[in-house]
């Protein structure tokens, strides 16, 4: 899997506001699984995760299983562990954790590009998922807004299952 770049303070123009992120996570864990997000910490709240992007696109530059890992690790130094991720320190440890080299200027660029790429490509949020021909907005899951402005999160694995046989059909 290639994760790419979708800096949500682009995307929005501003920087992501803690509140609505907490909000999203509380109704995730009430609706879908009260296990998430254990360790998050709303006071290590990233202010950008420009960097931490630019360490996922370095670590992808290095081999698409490090990408991938380092992607996984930086969501779960966020939300499982409570880290922020804007941090040089946390971002520094996760980077030798996977023998990343330095962040490059190129790193940014290809973030920037990734968004951009993004934006030509319809993605609607996070996580867009691409398969060939097929795409889906967060295919897990049916993500509604009630008339009361509440966020309502149903469990749909038969959209899952659909996408991902579609995304893995024998010829």
């Amino acid at each position: 899997m290639h994760v790419k770049a979708w800096p949500l303070e682009l995307v929005n123009g501003r920087p992501l506001a803690l509140s609505t992120t907490v909000d999203h996570m509380e109704a995730l864990r009430r609706q879908v699984s009260a296990e998430l997000f254990a360790g998050f910490d709303p006071d290590s709240f990233p202010r950008t995760t420009l960097p931490a992007l630019a360490l996922e696109a370095a670590a992808y530059d290095r081999e698409d299983k490090v990408g991938e890992a380092v992607s996984f690790a930086l969501r779960g130094a966020l939300f499982e562990d409570g880290l922020d991720i804007s941090d040089p320190g946390v971002l520094q440890d996760i980077a030798e954790a996977y023998g990343i080299r330095d962040v490059v200027p190129e790193d940014d660029q290809t973030v920037l590009a990734a968004w951009h790429e993004g934006e030509a490509r319809g993605v609607e949020g996070s996580p867009h998922f691409f398969c060939g021909d097929i795409e889906a907005f967060c295919p897990s899951l049916d993500i509604a807004t009630g008339d009361d402005g509440d966020l309502r999160i149903r469990r749909n694995m038969a959209a899952l299952d659909e996408f991902l046989s579609e995304c893995f059909k024998l010829d």
